[in-house]
């Protein structure tokens, strides 16, 4: 039986200390200010991401990774007699996934296997730790692909919005629902549903409604059965205090041990800016 590898696009969300020890291969997706081009987290990082949006006053662009970049990823593990699965941002949300398919089709089919997550962040890096549980565990790819796959719709990923700005300068809010926004200080509560990212409510208040409403969720589907591996705090960026009190109330509801703070790549922070935050798990 051969060995199997894991590899993950770079929207995936999960640190850095969790790839390097859980042996995951990341493939990096573009982002590109005017003529210069980043590999996310390898050349660009949140903080720089910011720095130069604030700077330039507009967002930068992103691009899935090419066919012809994920055969070479391929290519590198059959060669070492390794299957491969694959798991990344959803299909409905990049061509990534789609590119995958294209490069693998130059290779064995028992060899390569996509998962499509049809999700985002560490909605899909939940499965991505899954994956790896099984792996293992010794499950071969198809058998990961296999037990993986009908857990896709269980994925409960809920994101707030603490500001409109990034919203507008990509085009997906006006200048003035921006200006209401910022006015009566409504913070977006975002849900992916069927592989879709779309306005849950809109909390007006402090930012921490809009925490408790996803708290909440979290509490009404811990008494329906929730996957106790792994909890998942993911954010664009937010101060200290913020991220202690959800840390601090979360631990209320399930075990600190099975919560992970994560921070969202570039490209998820590029088009959700500045204080975003996610509460992410697995339902039964």
């Amino acid at each position: 039986m051969n060995k199997v590898k894991i590899v993950v696009d770079s929207t995936v969300d999960l640190n850095k200390d969790m790839y390097e020890k859980l042996d995951i291969r990341v493939v990096p997706l573009q982002v590109r200010f005017e003529n210069e081009t980043f590999l996310d987290g390898v050349d660009i990082d949140q903080e720089t991401l910011y720095a130069r949006v604030e700077k330039e006053g507009k967002l930068p662009s992103t691009a899935a990774i090419s066919p012809e970049e994920l055969g070479k990823v391929i290519k590198e593990y059959i060669d070492q007699d390794m299957d491969i699965v694959f798991l990344g941002i959803g299909s409905t949300l990049s061509s990534t996934f789609q590119n995958f398919h294209i490069a693998a089709q130059e290779f064995p089919e028992d060899r390569v296997y996509a998962i499509d997550t049809l999700n985002l962040s560490s909605g899909s890096g939940l499965l991505v730790l899954k994956a790896c549980k099984l792996r293992d565990e010794g499950k071969t790819a198809k058998e990961i692909s296999e037990l993986v796959t009908p857990l896709v719709p269980k994925v409960s990923a809920k994101f707030c919005l603490d500001r409109f700005d990034f919203m507008h300068k990509g085009g997906r809010c006006s200048a003035m629902v921006k200006m209401f926004g910022h006015l009566f200080h409504i913070h977006p509560v975002l849900k992916v549903v069927d592989g879709k990212l779309i306005v849950e409510s809109k909390p007006r208040g402090p930012i921490k409604v809009a925490y408790k409403e996803m708290l909440e969720e979290l509490k009404k589907d811990l008494e329906i059965g929730v996957d106790m591996d792994n909890i998942m705090i993911t954010h664009a960026g937010m101060n200290k205090e913020d991220e202690k009190y959800l840390y601090d109330e979360v631990s209320k509801l399930v075990d600190p041990s099975l919560i992970r703070i994560t921070h969202a790549g570039c490209i998820i922070s590029s088009h959700c800016g500045y204080g975003t935050v996610g509460i992410l798990y697995i339902k039964k």
